[in-house]
């Protein structure tokens, strides 16, 4: 017979190595952004490429906070791809404890826990702004299959919430032959 402490340390690392694949794809991208690129306007209205990487720390950082987990100092944005792997080492860090992962709580959708919305939402963001930057500075990024899955499942969950104030634009046109990427984009109102 399976108990709950059986299974905490099995989902602790699912969500650990889940986040740790999601950071590392945006990071990636942070990585590859040139240094005069960051002021550039970002496909999100009135933000630059540094400000698409503030609004995913910052959300995360505030997720943490009002779940009582503490991240330390917030990192400085001088260089966002820096600021992103040291607060992706920090989350990391935190989730490496099943009780955080485990903690529950009461979310838009209903009863949830930190670890559930952490890939389900916050994982959705940084997929999608991973598109943001790198449309930014000027590079092409492509999802995998599992992260077109995973944009896809979220954004279907998120029912009309996906456009709510701040979430996202509404949908846009594409070609009935366009790819699922630019399918997927044009559902979260952005043109690929």
């Amino acid at each position: 017979m399976t108990t709950s402490s059986d299974t905490a340390p099995a989902m602790n690392t699912d969500v650990n190595d889940r986040y740790r694949s999601l950071a590392g794809g945006f990071g990636t991208v942070l990585d590859a952004a040139p240094a005069d690129r960051w002021s550039a306007p970002s496909p999100c209205d009135g933000w630059t490429a540094r400000d698409v990487v503030a609004h995913v720390i910052d959300t995360q950082r505030e997720f943490f906070t009002t779940h009582g987990v503490d991240l330390g100092p917030r990192p400085g944005l001088d260089d966002p791809a820096a600021a992103w792997r040291t607060h992706a080492d920090v989350v990391t860090d935190r989730l490496a404890d099943p009780a955080v992962v485990a903690t529950p709580f009461d979310g838009h959708f209903g009863p949830t826990t930190v670890g559930e919305t952490l890939m389900r939402f916050y994982g959705f963001d940084m997929v999608a702004h991973r598109w943001d930057v790198a449309t930014a500075v000027g590079n092409d990024v492509r999802f995998t299959d599992d992260e077109l899955s995973l944009m896809e499942t979220a954004a279907d969950g998120f029912g009309p919430a996906l456009y709510g104030e701040g979430v996202c634009k509404s949908g846009v046109e594409v070609p009935a032959d366009a790819d699922r990427q630019t399918r997927l984009l044009a559902k979260l109102g952005r043109s690929a």
